[in-house]
């Protein structure tokens, strides 16, 4: 065996019978001071940050879009179950944009603007994937055809959830513990949801040639974008000035970071690919909802948010 073998995550954890039954999604109006976080937020490791940062570029608009599609599916559905699943994807998802969005705040805050690129995020998603000028059967298709893609989508961000769920090297780094929060808690609540999509789509649609076809789009642009991401964010990093140690981003330095469990690791990104295109393929084979779960009872943000819920909910009862 290699040593870069013997470094690569192991294959994804796979649900069991000690698995929770299916959860009653809800969103969490969490809250984030971005006040004390350095722009560097894993200390002394500039690219690890800026592979991850890209995820608060992609995500806003990628979620705000999600949601907008979603609503446009729910009067297609004809089972109860799945509806509710649905309307709690798009709260948990309409959530998670704005978390996200605070960060791009932050980043302009320390001189690293970001809307050049979430211009052009934001483009791709309201006009090369928005809603178009059709009816009857040809709506209806490309609305099956964008619920293939979110499905596709979200297997990558449950594969992302589970990885940030497990990246123990981050802790042992002295990550931020705010940011931290907020990956693990918009990580677990991605696998919590992991199914919703893949469900819905093989609802309405379930055709296989669609579905796969949907996935190569999806993988190849997040590939494409997550690289244009990170290059976007060094070349406007105020402090980097456009390089690291004098060099343009190099993928070896990907591959590097990958092994130190820094960020995703590249084998287990293009693993997720013939994964999902396995026939049987479901959600809730990869990934595991009990350590979700047990994630959200202690973090700090989905804590303080239940606990402003409940207050609320007593001055409600109390009128």
């Amino acid at each position: 065996m290699s040593g870069d073998d013997a470094l690569a995550p192991t294959t994804p954890a796979r649900t069991g019978v000690d698995e929770p039954d299916r959860l009653v999604l809800h969103a969490r109006d969490v809250q984030f001071d971005w006040s004390t976080l350095d722009l560097h937020w894993i200390p002394g490791e500039p690219f690890a940050t800026h592979v991850i940062n890209v995820l608060h570029l992609l995500l806003p608009e990628g979620e705000r879009w999600f949601v907008e599609v979603f609503k446009q599916a729910v009067p297609h559905i004809t089972d109860d179950e799945l509806r509710e699943q649905v309307l709690g994807f798009i709260g948990q998802e309409a959530v998670h944009a704005e978390a996200h969005a605070g960060v791009l705040d932050h980043m302009d805050a320390h001189g690293l603007d970001p809307r050049p690129y979430v211009e052009q995020i934001a483009w791709m998603f309201r006009v090369v994937l928005g809603d178009r000028d059709l009816t009857g059967d040809r709506e209806f298709a490309w609305l099956r055809t964008r619920l293939a893609v979110i499905a596709g989508i979200e297997h990558y961000t449950a594969v992302l959830g589970q990885w940030v769920l497990d990246a123990r090297a981050l802790d042992e780094v002295g990550t931020d513990p705010t940011m931290l929060d907020l990956l693990r808690w918009h990580g677990a609540e991605e696998v919590e949801h992991r199914a919703v999509a893949h469900d819905l789509y093989a609802h309405l649609d379930g055709g296989y040639p669609r579905r796969a076809l949907a996935m190569g789009v999806a993988a190849f642009a997040l590939a494409a974008l997550w690289v244009r991401g990170v290059r976007f964010l060094v070349a406007n990093d105020p402090y980097l000035r456009g390089r690291i140690g004098g060099r343009a981003p190099k993928a070896s330095w990907a591959l590097r970071d990958g092994r130190r469990g820094l960020i995703p690791h590249l084998g287990r990104l293009a693993r997720a690919i013939p994964e999902y295109l396995r026939r049987r393929y479901h959600p809730s084979h990869y990934g595991s909802t009990s350590q979700a779960v047990a994630y959200l009872a202690v973090s700090p943000a989905a804590r303080a948010a239940d606990a402003a819920e409940r207050e609320a909910a007593r001055g409600e009862g109390s009128r």
